[in-house]
Parts: C-alpha cells; structure tokens; sequence
C-alpha cells in the first residue's frame, strides 16, 4: 500500500512538463541598470489565487504563464482573501509542479499593509518587514525570494529604517533584490539615495498605472529613469475595466460583481463611455481593449513591465497577444489622450 501511495504521489508530483519552446515567444527588458531581466508581461496573483477561488483553475493559470515564458510571479503578505492565502496557495503550486524550475523565476512578495493584529503588524518598521517577510517564506515554503518590496510609505516610521530592514532582508539571503511600491518620485528618490549608500540598491518601484491612471506621468517614471530603477505596472487594465468584459453592463462572476473586489459597479457606470471609445480604437488596430491598454503603457520605455491577473488561461492568452503589436501612429496616441483627457 505504501509503495502504491509513493508511486502516485511521485506522478503527482512530476507529471508536469514546462513547453520546450517557452521563451521563444516573449520580450523579456532589463530592470533599470541591474542585471535582473523581467518579461514585459508578468503575472499577478492579487486576485483569483486566495482560498475563496478555485485552486485548481489557478493552478491552471500558472502553468500556463509559465508554458508561454511568464518568469515572472508577484504576490504580497496580504493577497487572498483572506490574508496570506495565496502565498500559500501559490506554494502548493510551487511544491507540485515549478520547483525543478525555482532557478528560472523570478518571485516578489510584499510587506506594508495590515497583516495582524496589534502594533507590529502592518506599515514600515524593521520588525514588521523582517517578520513578514518570514512568515511569507515559510507559507510558499521557499528559502527566499528574489523581490522584496516594501508595499507603501510609512508616515510615522523614519524611511532609514525601513531601508535599512531591506537591506539585512537581502544580506541575510532572505531577497535577491528589494524595491518600493506605492511609492512618489519624492520617496522614491529619497529610498534610493538611502540604499544606494547601505550598498543594497532599489530594484524597482511598483506602482498604479494605466489610462485612467497616469499620475506616474508627472515625475515617478522620470525619478525612476534617472536612479536605474526599473517600474513595474499594476492594474493596468484598471481592475478588469479596460476590457471588453464591461461593454454590455456587469457579468455574473466579475470583479465588479464581487463584493470583496476594489471594482464596484458605481466605477463602471461612471467610465463605460470611455471605455466604449477606447475600444473602437482597439477594434481597428485589431486587438482586444485589453491588449491595446497593455500596449500603451509599455509603449514608454521606462517602463520594465506589466502586471497582469487572470481568472482564466483564456484571459492571460488574451493578455499575452498583446506583444503581437505594440506600436501606436501619432493619430491614435493623439485619439486616445483626447478621450482619456475628456
């Protein structure tokens, strides 16, 4: 019985073989002046990972970002629901199908938002992070990962500290490398400078952006550009909002329709008419809405990469296509900042 039950669980274990020919068919960009190379599209398991989804179907989606040459994986403390879940989750998927391939990703977490209970367990300080972070590795059941980010300015604790807390993260050989999120052009160049000096320099800063979120515009990707710092991009497609799922009202089972989602419907009454225009122009240049939002943010090239979420292998294939065309005529650049601006 015994053997029975190893033999299966061996299979189990190992039935998974990457495509061959996986890094064929993606651009992968250095990230700032490190040596640290990222896809243009990475995936993130913000949503569609935590114990209230189906794990399977998430496993599914890894397998398949991996097949297609997705190398990178970005997760945080608090991603679920509920908190911690799909660090967890994504460790099982680790366990059972990635880990001969562990040397081949690229893997983030996060630490700055609340985690548990009481003073220590959320925002900046060297022991929340140091403490976080272990707690994050013994959940993926990983030795270390190679981006740690600090997940959002503190107000209270001295920005030294915290970057002198990512700095023993990577000396202890807990991260490869750190970065920022959240952060402004301000409290980015002040982050640098600080590294810089304690000899850790910052990797990268994770930050909001898409049409209809373009603050990083002003002076982050300038900031960012000039320090060597790569910038990855979340919700670029505005929480599923820069797609066509939208188009004919709210679908059963989308992030709008959720109650825990950051989408609610009152967001997608408000923009529809937008979202409308946007994807006429998407329909000409023969891409899906989805595709063309991706586009026009890697369109700038201080710009490392995207991060894209999927709730199916459909929609990250979607997302994917996106690389088949990523340039833009001066019209449709100029067409686009008419309705965005409108």
């Amino acid at each position: 019985m015994f053997i029975v039950f190893l033999v299966k669980y061996q299979f189990e274990m190992n039935n998974y073989q990457p495509i061959t020919e996986r890094y064929e068919n993606i651009t992968y960009k250095r990230c700032g002046r490190s040596g640290l190379k990222l896809p243009l599209i990475s995936l993130g398991l913000w949503h569609n990972f935590g114990d209230v989804d189906t794990f399977e179907n998430g496993r599914e989606i890894i397998r398949s970002a991996f097949d297609r040459g997705i190398t990178h994986f970005d997760l945080a403390n608090n991603y679920g629901p509920p908190p911690g879940s799909a660090e967890e989750n994504f460790g099982k998927i680790l366990k059972k199908d990635l880990m001969p391939y562990r040397d081949e990703l690229v893997i983030s977490t996060k630490a700055g938002y609340w985690m548990w209970d009481g003073p220590y367990g959320e925002w900046g300080s060297r022991k929340y992070l140091v403490s976080s972070l272990d707690q994050s590795l013994k959940r993926m059941k990983l030795d270390y990962v190679d981006i740690f980010y600090h997940h959002r300015p503190d107000p209270e604790t001295p920005l030294e500290e915290t970057m002198m807390a990512l700095d023993q993260i990577v000396r202890q050989g807990k991260a490869l490398y750190v970065g920022v999120s959240n952060y402004s052009a301000e409290e980015t160049e002040k982050a640098a400078i600080i590294l810089k000096d304690l000899g850790t320099p910052c990797l990268i800063n994770q930050v909001k952006y898409s049409m209809f979120v373009r603050w990083v515009e002003d002076q982050l990707l300038e900031t960012a550009d000039k320090n060597g710092i790569g910038v990855i991009a979340f919700s670029p497609l505005a929480q599923g909002l820069l797609t066509d799922k939208y188009l004919n009202g709210v679908p059963q089972g989308s992030r709008a329709a959720k109650s825990w989602g950051f989408l609610q419907t009152n967001e997608v009454d408000k923009a529809i008419g937008k979202v409308k225009l946007l994807n006429n122009i998407a329909i000409r240049r023969g891409q899906s809405l989805a595709q063309m939002a991706l586009a026009w943010i890697l369109k700038d090239n201080r710009v490392t990469s995207v991060l894209v979420g999927a709730s199916s292998v459909g929609q990250l294939t979607d997302n994917l296509d996106t690389l088949k065309n990523l340039t833009f005529v001066d019209e449709e650049i100029e067409e686009i900042d008419k309705i965005l601006n409108n």
